[in-house]
């Protein structure tokens, strides 16, 4: 009889990224050699400490801006041939936003990398949260979905359980060779 573990999203996400392997060279190797990462607004308090717990087993860069620590995300991921890659997260709004080029960058190139930008909360309040960008026709519209065009997959996860077929969806995206 097995015993349920109950864990937040950011952990489950984490203790994920942490236990995908890859077989490079006859050798046993974690994929993601890290996660770069800025916090602040909507992402700080899951994110960042879902990797603090992990961080032996998937270490956190500190970044001190958003579009360099994602252009280096993708330099690792063409430096190791596609074969392992990197993560990168930051806060809501500006943060994300200055994530976008380069994931047009990595678009273009087929180059795998994880963007986790810090959004709004799933139950929206509080509403706005500082530096959420404001759509009043639409409550969904927030400013990572600039990503949607940039990306060979984009989720937003909004429920618990999405975060299963999520994860196992992006990691097929990501390991495509093509």
């Amino acid at each position: 009889m097995s015993k349920t573990i109950r864990l937040t999203m950011a952990q489950a996400l984490t203790r994920f990224l942490s236990r995908q392997m890859a077989e490079i060279d006859g050798k046993r190797v974690p994929i993601f050699g890290g996660v770069w990462a800025i916090f602040g607004h909507g992402n700080v308090a899951g994110i960042g400490e879902a990797l603090y717990q992990v961080r032996d087993e998937l270490p956190t860069f500190r970044a001190h801006n958003e579009q360099a620590m994602a252009h280096a995300a993708i330099a690792y991921a063409k430096a190791n041939f596609r074969r392992r890659f990197m993560a990168a997260t930051s806060s809501i709004g500006p943060g994300a936003l200055n994530m976008v080029t380069a994931a047009a960058l990595a678009h273009v190139n087929r180059l795998p990398v994880l963007f986790l930008p810090g959004d709004v909360f799933a139950n929206r309040i509080p509403d706005p949260v500082l530096q959420q960008a404001e759509d009043f026709s639409d409550g969904t519209a927030t400013a990572n979905d600039c990503f949607r065009p940039v990306s060979r997959y984009f989720d937003r996860i909004t429920r618990p359980e999405q975060i299963i077929p999520a994860l196992s969806r992006a990691m097929q995206v990501l390991t495509d060779p093509a």
